[in-house]
């Protein structure tokens, strides 16, 4: 497995050493795994969900086939084929066992073979009718039930595919994978909502069908510790006040605190103080005016008004209340009401529930709050 360039890679999983802790986390899905029931798992945006399912992956490659699809470009049960059948043809020869038998079917449908060019690895590209696009996703999931090993898919942003013009995929999905006893599936996704109306909601299909589990934002005490030792491994010391004001500023966000961990490891000396990290996340927040501004353009004036608000806030409770809407001169209730959901399907926003089970809302892009507040 490569190495990264810092001790806080950004995107991508580089093996246990660059992971922080998600040791119940991880208890949990093996057990899922090896207890043979399949998961539901959900978390904010770039919160580490996809890299706990690879760092699953890999404390059980060798006594499994697993396979991760990233769902979330798919607009059709078609693409989805594409995706499933590239991702079978990368982890398999083509020459004998089940390898031969999946080669046969994909072939079977007249495939366009390409290969990618930075990493020379195959690539499917069909096109067939959504009746054949769901007949051969059957086929294929069956045939992986004839593997030799027991097998995890893992589909990230399973929500996509109500986004399908395929009516009721997810009823049709269910229906296929109801049977299997050698492949389990680890659906994840972002938009937590609609997720747990998919796996919560007893008039959904997928009802009670898996084991949900919600991973919520690290202990500061570890990644605390994960942080200092990091940097001291490639000779830079940092202390644990230094630390835990980075933690503040990104809000324990996985990404965010991944992101200006890398950037002060870039440009730092053998001592990381308070006004190193602060004079380079200054400069992120200048990189991202560009971004940010972009924002004010594609929303409307009360939309606008409403994303300032609540990253200035932080967290809101009630943004329909009257003390909200007065102290940022918001107007009136529905238009409130109206801006929040299309903020929502922007995902500029997010929907969260805290310990005690009440509401809240936030601004997804932790830069931009920071920006409001400079």
């Amino acid at each position: 497995m490569k190495h990264p360039q810092t001790p806080f890679p950004v995107t991508g999983y580089y093996g246990p050493d660059y992971f922080c802790n998600r040791e119940s986390e991880l208890e949990q899905l093996t057990r899922c795994v090896r207890g043979g029931q399949s998961a539901t798992l959900v978390a904010l945006r770039r919160l580490g969900k996809t890299a706990l399912i690879k760092h699953l992956f890999y404390h059980i490659q060798s006594q499994y086939t697993t396979i991760y699809l990233d769902i979330l470009p798919t607009e059709s049960t078609n693409e989805l084929l594409n995706r499933l059948s590239t991702a079978i043809i990368r982890a398999h020869a083509e020459k004998a066992g089940f390898g031969k038998k999946a080669w046969d079917l994909i072939r079977s449908l007249r495939p366009v073979i390409s290969y990618d060019p930075l990493s020379g690895q195959p690539q499917v590209s069909l096109r067939v009718s959504s009746e054949e696009s769901r007949k051969t996703l059957a086929d294929l999931i069956t045939l992986l039930e004839t593997h030799t090993q027991p097998v995890v898919i893992a589909l990230d942003e399973f929500q996509q595919i109500l986004e399908y013009p395929e009516k009721q995929t997810d009823a049709w999905l269910r229906a296929v994978v109801h049977e299997l006893r050698n492949v389990h599936f680890i659906f994840s996704g972002s938009q937590q909502h609609i997720m747990a109306d998919l796996f919560m909601n007893p008039e959904r299909p997928f009802y009670r069908s898996t084991h949900f589990m919600k991973i919520g934002k690290l202990e500061k005490s570890v990644y605390r510790e994960f942080i200092i030792r990091k940097f001291a491994e490639k000779g830079k010391s940092v202390s644990g006040d230094v630390v835990d004001s980075m933690l503040q500023w990104t809000e324990l966000h996985t990404y965010y605190v991944q992101l200006l961990c890398n950037r002060v490891f870039l440009s730092s000396g053998k001592k990381i103080t308070e006004d190193t990290w602060r004079e380079e996340a200054g400069r992120m927040l200048k990189e991202q005016e560009f971004v940010f501004f972009g924002y004010r353009e594609m929303l409307t004036k009360a939309q606008w008004d409403l994303l300032k608000a609540i990253a200035l806030e932080g967290k809101v409770y009630q943004p329909t209340s009257s003390a909200f809407i007065t102290a940022h001169s918001l107007g009136n209730p529905s238009t409130v009401l109206r801006s929040l959901q299309a903020l929502e399907r922007m995902d500029l926003v997010y929907r969260e529930v805290d310990r005690e089970g009440v509401t809240y809302y936030g601004v997804y892009d932790v830069l931009f709050a920071r920006w409001m507040s400079t």
